[in-house]
């Protein structure tokens, strides 16, 4: 089962390790041409720190001009808010729960529409990176086979692969969840690169679970607030789907 029934449910020790929202809109050339002084004095409470970087697009056009990317950082640089010609993106590696989230990007998205006035959105995103440790969760000993469900550990169940021996293993997988809405999924194995400057390598070997889900077309911007809700409700409905009763247990519902 993909998708699961459950009520929504938070847990005390949720696996989510980065969050990120960006919503994208047609090329507005003020963005790239000025410093945004005004944006940034409406927002320079929650994020005082500020860097500009040029960027690169990723894309075939053979000019690939840079693009000005305006990082307002929290003091404790675990908030980011990005904000280019292209889109506004806000991430966090703190995860506080749908609605404190949602609530820390009223400001500066309502601050954004009022200065710059988009048309529209073109593309509103949520994505959720989780990374489940089984050593965090006092579940050393036990199988992914028992934590993560069927349609994502196939090849874990067989039983000629020698676990040991097993490199890589994972599935990715394009579905549409309704009319506007559609989500891109990763799961695998996989260790995760050590951030900061001891760079101590972890080598627990963890599950992967990457969703990033979208609503794609025209989106007035007093209806962005809606279409993110609408994005964020179908998350917990596959990431529910993902993990099985025993994970539920570990993770400690609240």
């Amino acid at each position: 089962m993909l998708f699961s029934s459950r009520p929504r449910t938070r847990y005390g020790k949720a696996p989510v390790h980065e969050v990120i929202c960006q919503l994208r809109f047609p090329t507005i050339l003020a963005i790239s041409d000025g410093d945004p002084f005004a944006f940034q004095e409406t927002i320079r409470d929650e994020f005082p720190q500020y860097a500009r970087r040029q960027d690169v697009p990723n894309t075939s056009n053979e000019s690939r001009q840079p693009v000005a990317n305006h990082h307002f950082l929290s003091e404790d640089g675990r908030w980011r808010l990005n904000l280019t010609q292209d889109f506004i993106a806000l991430s966090t590696l703190t995860y506080p729960g749908w609605e404190a989230f949602a609530g820390r990007l009223d400001r500066p998205l309502a601050a954004f529409i009022e200065r710059y006035r988009p048309g529209n959105f073109l593309r509103v995103g949520l994505r959720y990176v989780n990374l489940f440790s089984r050593m965090q969760l006092g579940l050393e000993n036990v199988p992914w086979t028992e934590l993560i469900a069927p349609a994502y550990t196939a090849l874990l169940r067989e039983p000629d692969v020698a676990k040991d021996r097993l490199l890589s293993c994972g599935c990715d997988l394009a579905v549409r969840l309704d009319s506007s809405c559609q989500a891109r999924i990763h799961t695998g194995l996989g260790q995760v690169k050590a951030r900061g400057p001891e760079n101590n390598q972890d080598t627990e070997q963890k599950f992967i679970l990457d969703i990033d889900l979208s609503m794609n077309g025209s989106v007035s911007g007093s209806l962005a607030a809606g279409a993110l809700e609408t994005v964020h409700a179908h998350a917990a409905r596959i990431f529910e789907g993902v993990v099985t009763n025993r994970m539920r247990e570990a993770m400690e519902p609240l």
